[in-house]
């Protein structure tokens, strides 16, 4: 225990002399932010934020620089919004989806999308249920989104054991994200869930079978390497907010700088899709290259049978939001609402709200 507490202090005050250091050599005129991610430069998720960042940089003519910490040297996956929010660093990846507590309403609602399209539609729905929802400010609160991200439609990994129909997860121990545990308790399987940084160790050692994941992760997190096989299940997921800045250091900048980082969320957001598409490619020819078994389809009946228990899953979810006082039944309704008009094909109102400036916000 005392190790931990030594380790702990060596930890922050490591983490603080890093960002001290940020604008140690700062020019005159420029503002250096520090950036925190638990994922390596490479990884598809950071090969956007460079460019975000890239676009800063010029956006600001050099007036606004972002220093990157990489591999969560600063920051953690389940802790990411409480550590942005004491300012461990200025601007983090953040992962409300593994908050332990504080982010129910955002790490619910990711499984209401049933029947979503695409990443472009996981997004905008995201951003209308923001803007209809109080809960989701209030669970952000001295958080400044930066940018949302949808992602890539996940499957199943496994170790040792195909899934080629659903009675195959019976009694496989599984990770998963929060709005997939219950359909998986569903079909007999044992979920659980942790953040992606800890699912290759817990591959490999045998702590799990399998993990709920994309394609992408076969290459990017190099899962190909702990698992054989691969079946595209489609568990249908939403968007959340994923890049975020403490309120404090956005009070910080000038009006001017804030609105660069306000013209420069739609930029990141496309990168971050972009870059998530072109991983999905790469993740299933990396599959294709270490022999895994690939299955792209399961029988039709299956397939049915999944978006039934998607359906009654997602109405548990809003169910259990009662538990913390918030109605999850009208952000259900909702959300389902506007992934009916995208499927009639029509464009709902809140798609093309007129995007806030630095001026108007919080």
């Amino acid at each position: 225990m005392r190790m931990n507490k030594h380790l702990k202090s060596l930890t922050a005050a490591l983490a603080l002399l890093a960002l001290t250091a940020c604008g140690a050599d700062e020019k005159p005129g420029t503002t250096t932010l520090s950036y925190a991610s638990p994922y390596p430069p490479g990884h598809p998720f950071s090969k956007a934020d460079i460019e975000w960042m890239e676009t800063v940089s010029t956006k600001s003519g050099g007036r606004l620089v972002i220093k990157p910490f990489w591999s969560g040297s600063l920051l953690s996956s389940d802790q990411s919004m409480v550590e942005i929010r004491h300012g461990v660093a200025d601007i983090g990846l953040v992962t409300p989806i593994y908050a332990r507590g504080g982010a129910h309403a955002l790490r619910g609602q990711a499984g209401f999308y049933g029947g979503i399209r695409d990443i472009a539609d996981q997004i905008a729905i995201y951003k209308c249920l923001a803007a209809a929802f109080p809960v989701f400010g209030q669970e952000l609160e001295g958080l400044h989104v930066l940018a949302v991200q949808g992602g890539n439609f996940p499957g199943i990994l496994t170790r040792h054991k195909p899934i080629e129909k659903l009675e195959d997860m019976r009694g496989l121990r599984l990770r998963a994200q929060t709005e997939a545990l219950g359909v998986l308790r569903d079909l007999g399987a044992d979920p659980v869930n942790m953040p992606m940084g800890e699912v290759y160790s817990a591959l490999a050692k045998g702590v799990i079978d399998g993990v709920v994941a994309p394609a992408d992760t076969i290459a990017s997190l190099h899962f190909g390497e702990v698992a054989s096989y691969f079946t595209a299940l489609h568990f249908d997921r939403g968007a959340y907010p994923a890049r975020a800045m403490s309120d404090k250091a956005w009070q910080r900048l000038t009006p001017d700088l804030q609105q660069v980082l306000m013209d420069a969320q739609p930029v990141w957001e496309a990168a971050l899709a972009r870059q998530i598409l072109v991983a999905e490619d790469r993740g299933l020819e990396k599959g294709k290259a270490l022999n895994m078994r690939l299955t792209m389809t399961l029988p039709l009946a299956d397939q049915e049978r999944f978006k039934t228990l998607y359906a009654a899953n997602a109405r548990r979810i809003a169910d259990e939001l009662s538990h913390f006082e918030i109605d999850g039944h009208p952000i259900l309704a909702h959300a389902q609402d506007l992934i009916a008009a995208r499927a009639r094909g029509e464009t709902p109102a809140c798609f093309n709200a007129t995007p806030q400036t630095a001026e108007n916000q919080p």
